[in-house]
């Protein structure tokens, strides 16, 4: 698995719809809170305004607002705006959580990706990934960070692991 290879828990912050959740979340109910829903089954859009919070075992996503696109009973894509946004999940086998922030939130199905916007940063372990864009593609389980602005640079912090650590080093 390359650096940046546990990065695919990203995905599971927008796919608990399809019940891609972790093993420990994925039979776990899911609550979804907000101060305001609007349902249109006839355009297959979801929309869940103010203080919105997912939860399903340990994952937490939270923003102001979550968009769900559906097709018949298929999720198309999520977007989750957010002052942050912001997304909390405990991995299978680990001792902390992965945690990840951006101003935009993007889950599509087809190609399956997800996408970081604006301010976005991920931390796993004390490592940290920040980027204005942070795209994960999930068939080839690849993360591409950055965008073509000079003053928009991606910034990674690796945090020294003690030779005990017999673990692999994971980065966000």
């Amino acid at each position: 698995m390359n650096k940046f290879g546990y990065f695919s828990v990203l995905m599971i912050a927008l796919l608990p719809l399809r019940g891609w959740a972790l093993s420990s979340d994925r039979d776990q109910p899911m609550t979804i809170e907000a101060d305001r829903v609007e349902l249109d089954d006839a355009k297959g859009i979801s929309t869940y305004h103010g203080n919105v919070k997912v939860t399903q075992g340990t994952l937490v996503l939270t923003g102001d607002l979550m968009t769900v696109h559906s097709k018949g009973n298929d999720v198309q894509k999520v977007i989750m705006l957010g002052n942050p946004a912001t997304y909390r999940q405990r991995p299978d086998g680990k001792d902390q959580d992965v945690r990840a922030k951006s101003q935009r939130m993007e889950y599509y199905i087809d190609p399956e990706r997800v996408i970081l916007l604006k301010q976005a940063e991920v931390v796993q372990r004390g490592d940290v990934l920040r980027s204005e864009r942070i795209e994960y593609d999930v068939a080839k389980d690849q993360v591409n960070a950055g965008t073509s602005k000079p003053d928009e640079r991606v910034r990674i912090t690796i945090q020294p692991r003690s030779r005990k650590d017999t673990r692999q080093p994971t980065a966000p």
